[in-house]
């Protein structure tokens, strides 16, 4: 390996590395059943004002 690929490598793994961790901040972390996204509340009917689970 000649001194041209070898910078060529090193840079080409520079430039994964940035843009991992470019992503990896982008990621927004949410709170678990933040505005009642993990459990749901029947409105209407026999089971009104009573959580809904999945079977």
């Amino acid at each position: 390996m000649n001194v041209f690929e070898f910078r060529n490598l090193l840079s080409s793994e520079d430039r994964k590395e940035k843009r991992k961790n470019f992503l990896r901040s982008l990621i927004k972390s949410v709170e678990t059943g933040a505005n009642g996204t993990q459990d749901y509340i029947v409105k209407k009917g026999s089971g009104k004002n009573k959580v809904a689970r999945a079977r």
